[in-house]
């Protein structure tokens, strides 16, 4: 391991090798790509997208592999043992660094499916990036604004109806799809502005939820409630595990039934919105607790430690 040599250097061999990495797996999806667009049959496209998964499970084992040359981090992950790779998932989780994708990838990589998200269909448009999400079979979503609606009330419905389109592909194979719920990073600043009831949260949005379950939910086999917590990390997460300062990573994995979703009551009436939006909330408040609980064993063991060592002193 190399956490003996000073931050700055360690954050530009991190940096390098992680642009390596996502460089040589996003050119090897790319070209499977151009195959995959190139193949006339179903099937043929069903094995270049296996393929393509497998390029990403490279790329999550080798961040892996690179967190292990940088820095010696403790996994405290509970909750595997109830995973399978061959289910179809929609995995919901807080949210608090760019290295959160990372994490959990590696963690989850040979348990279920790869993960995926749901993309603002423009995107498919994105020179090479476009390409290469299509490959791996990422959901292309249509989100009409609600001027447009008003303007053309009969584009009310057809987002879903495209949507349930491109996630038809999904009954092939084992599907696992992450949503990111609270809609941005954590942040201190940001949860004291939206006046947030919770401590380590931010404030849960259904509609993305909502939307994936509507297009899709018949397909799921459960719903995986995701908690990550970095419990010494520094205020900038990823730099401080590219700096090799992170020493620890907790993820709790809670396989939950998935919640039916009557789209057209969703979105015409208000209380079941409201009914919808309690019911994540009432998961985002336990997580809060959850949250709190992990944070106080690590510093009651840290304190502990900290006690023994001063005694062997």
């Amino acid at each position: 391991m190399l956490n003996f040599l000073p931050g700055p250097l360690l954050f530009f061999i991190s940096g390098s090798l992680l642009i390596i990495n996502t460089a040589i797996c996003g050119s090897l999806v790319c070209i499977g790509g151009l195959f995959k667009l190139l193949t006339p049959f179903k099937a043929g496209r069903v094995r270049v997208t296996m393929l393509m998964n497998r390029f990403m499970w490279l790329w999550a084992t080798l961040n892996g592999a690179i967190l292990k040359l940088i820095a010696k981090i403790e996994w405290d992950v509970k909750g595997l043992e109830q995973l399978d790779k061959n289910g179809w998932y929609l995995v919901i989780s807080n949210h608090l660094s760019g290295f959160d994708i990372a994490a959990q990838t590696y963690i989850l990589r040979n348990h279920i499916p790869m993960l995926k998200f749901f993309l603002k269909k423009e995107l498919i448009y994105v020179p090479i990036m476009g390409l290469g999400c299509w490959a791996l079979d990422m959901p292309f979503m249509n989100r009409t604004s609600p001027e447009k609606l008003k303007k053309n009330p009969k584009l009310k419905g057809k987002d879903l109806e495209t949507t349930r389109k491109a996630c038809e592909k999904f009954r092939d194979l084992p599907t696992s799809i992450i949503n990111y719920v609270e809609g941005s990073r954590f942040t201190e600043e940001k949860r004291d502005r939206q006046n947030s009831p919770y401590r380590y949260l931010l404030r849960p949005k259904a509609g993305g939820i909502a939307f994936a379950l509507s297009a899709m939910g018949e397909q799921f086999s459960h719903l995986l409630n995701v908690t990550v917590v970095y419990p010494d990390a520094p205020k900038d997460i990823l730099a401080g595990v590219m700096q090799g300062k992170v020493s620890k990573i907790v993820i709790r994995i809670e396989a939950l039934p998935v919640p039916e979703v009557d789209d057209k009551q969703y979105f015409s009436s208000a209380e079941y919105r409201a009914q919808f939006q309690r019911w994540l909330n009432d998961i985002w408040l336990q997580k809060d607790e959850q949250i709190h609980e992990l944070l106080a064993e690590h510093k009651a063991s840290t304190s502990s430690y900290r006690e023994l060592a001063e005694r062997g002193h």
